[in-house]
């Protein structure tokens, strides 16, 4: 194989065969690396242009009754302190970011029991109500399609649900019995049947994942053809079994950014606020290899270092919505705008 022609292949074709994305991944290089987010720029400009589209992020509880074995919010951790906003603290969080021009907004939360449907279809349906023109992001992990049927109905229009890895040895390895890869892409096409427009992803740099692993991942992505990816590298935690492994790297999740671009032009794509606590310049580097979406953190400040996934989690400075002049200034120091909008998904 030749890693110029299988990138032409990629740019020409949208798709690799597996042999050749493990290939692709495998023989990294600074110069193909390069070229990819070359070209991935240049597919994201034809349909976006120099946009960046900014989601107002409102992380409502990290209560979970999961134990993913990564996560810092784990049910079994007894060393956070745990809380849960009201309606009132949400729909006031939506406010503060309506009035800094935010019109896209992410309700996200550990799988809390205790936002039942009957308490979170009234949340929903509150924050359309309120903000008619907002689109209304959910992430709020496995749920029936009944309940993903009740929460589109109230207003609920895009779904966020990373399946992590399409591994079923990793996800094992990530996850407890109780917990299965089979349910969660279950939920993800349920999610499709609810009417949801459908986001998913995954880590980079997971203890004991494989390049072949991740090859796989973007043959799931190929197949699910969802409308957002977001995927960031892999961060411990200091209170998980995975203390003391070693993140994911910047080059690898930029390098993946660039391939999902390639796949899909159409897609949002994220780059990450975990890109951002790796290198103080990854959200940058994610948005020069093709991605066009930046999630800033519109929580009360008092709860925002609570919702800690993994350790040093920027949640400051200009990733504090507040701060939207720092944020602009920063996206327009690489030639891009920040667009107050929506933002488009491929039908």
């Amino acid at each position: 194989m030749n890693l110029w022609n299988i990138i032409d292949a990629l740019y020409k074709n949208q798709t690799l065969e597996r042999e050749e994305f493990i290939f692709l991944l495998k023989n990294r290089t600074e110069e193909s690396a390069g070229r990819l987010a070359d070209l991935a720029r240049e597919e994201a400009q034809k349909i976006y242009g120099k946009k960046v589209f900014p989601r107002g992020l409102i992380e409502f509880t990290n209560y979970c009754r999961n134990n993913c074995y990564y996560c810092g919010i784990q049910a079994s951790n007894p060393n956070i302190s745990r809380y849960r906003l009201s309606e009132d603290q949400i729909l006031n969080a939506c406010q503060n970011g309506y009035d800094l021009g935010y019109r896209s907004f992410v309700l996200q939360g550990g799988e809390d029991p205790y936002f039942s449907d009957d308490r979170m279809v009234p949340v929903v349906e509150a924050v359309h109500t309120t903000f008619p023109d907002c689109a209304i992001t959910l992430s709020l992990g496995e749920r029936s399609l009944e309940s993903y049927q009740r929460l589109h109905a109230a207003g609920g229009r895009r779904y966020l649900l990373r399946h992590e890895t399409i591994s079923p040895v990793l996800y094992g390895r990530l996850h407890p019995e109780s917990m299965s890869l089979k349910h969660r892409v279950q939920c993800l096409y349920d999610l499709r049947e609810a009417g949801f427009q459908i986001g998913t992803g995954f880590m980079v740099g997971a203890p004991g994942q494989t390049l072949e692993d991740l090859a796989d991942d973007l043959l799931f992505i190929r197949e699910l053809h969802p409308q957002m990816v977001g995927i960031g590298p892999f961060v411990p935690h200091h209170d998980t079994r995975f203390r003391d492994f070693p993140s994911g790297t910047a080059e690898l999740t930029i390098y993946l950014i660039s391939i999902l671009r390639l796949m899909d032009h159409h897609l949002l794509l994220p780059s990450t606020t975990a890109l951002g606590t790796i290198d103080p310049n990854g959200r940058e580097k994610g948005i020069l290899a093709g991605a066009n979406v930046v999630m800033p953190n519109l929580s009360p400040t008092d709860v925002r270092k609570d919702y800690a996934l993994y350790d040093n989690k920027i949640c400051t400075g200009e990733e504090a919505a507040e701060c939207i002049g720092c944020l602009s200034r920063r996206i327009e120091s690489i030639g891009y705008q920040l667009e107050f909008s929506q933002g488009n998904y491929r039908p």
